[in-house]
């Protein structure tokens, strides 16, 4: 386990790496001791110090819940990170590329829920219940910490490489759609790129939310009424650059737009 001393030393340097637009050399690599807990302890002191700086806390985003994800990234179970409120953005957004760093994109669907959902053994019919409604959404990565060589240690203290989020198309209601068969085409600059099925995320995209609310229980933690969960990709990350349009098309679910500047 890290001292507090080591834990908020990179927390200090994952911060001004978010400011510089920069990465910082592998964490693991410095310190191999480092364990899960000590990333998510960096991670919630990273978060302590964007409240305590005027940022609210919006939702939560969960990472690493689909096959194609795991093999694209080298790991083997999922992860969380927070989304504050500047992390999100409308369809049709103009988005400035330098304001993060490794920028790729993903394709997701976000829980907006109405209930609390807290404890270890949240269902995914409980997760049902408790969603307000059902939105498709682009999640932008951001990576502080270079991407060679990552672990998941490296992963959660970068927040789950957490830069932004796009939402848009139709809401829906849990119960009027079958969620597992929601699909989506990933196009950049009207060529398509990647296409899923949200049953990639852990069989149904409420399990995603059923495990993030185990998983924080764990860290004496909770998901609140209004908030926003990106329950997860079910495509592998595209590379985005400045210039490029981007536009995800979820069919009866509608479509999410952005263009990097």
């Amino acid at each position: 386990m890290l001292s507090p001393e080591q834990i908020a030393s990179i927390a200090d340097e994952l911060a001004q790496a978010e400011e510089d637009r920069t990465t910082v050399p592998l964490l693991t690599a410095r310190h191999p001791q480092m364990t899960v807990e000590d990333s998510y302890t960096v991670q919630a002191e990273w978060r302590r110090r964007g409240e305590a700086a005027g940022r609210r806390l919006v939702g939560r985003k969960i990472g690493l819940t689909s096959k194609v994800m795991q093999a694209a990234t080298g790991i083997s179970e999922p992860d969380y990170g927070a989304i504050f409120d500047d992390m999100v953005f409308e369809n049709g957004s103009l988005i400035e590329h330098e304001q993060f760093s490794n920028v790729r994109i993903e394709v997701e669907l976000a829980f907006v829920l109405s209930e609390d959902l807290a404890g270890a053994d949240v269902t995914v019919f409980d997760v049902l219940r408790a969603t307000e409604f059902v939105v498709p959404a682009l999640e932008i990565l951001s990576s502080r910490i270079e991407m060679e060589g990552r672990t998941i240690v490296d992963t959660i203290s970068d927040n789950a490489a957490m830069g932004g989020m796009v939402y848009g198309g139709n809401p829906v209601r849990p119960h009027d759609v079958d969620l597992r068969w929601v699909s989506a085409l990933l196009y950049r600059n009207e060529t398509i790129e990647e296409s899923g099925v949200a049953a990639a995320v852990l069989n149904h995209p409420a399990s995603g939310v059923a495990w993030l609310a185990g998983k924080l229980a764990s860290h004496g933690d909770q998901l609140h009424a209004g908030d926003i969960v990106l329950a997860g990709s079910f495509t592998r990350p595209m590379w985005v650059h400045p210039g490029d349009t981007i536009l995800a098309d979820y069919k009866d679910l509608g479509t999410i737009s952005c263009r990097f500047v």
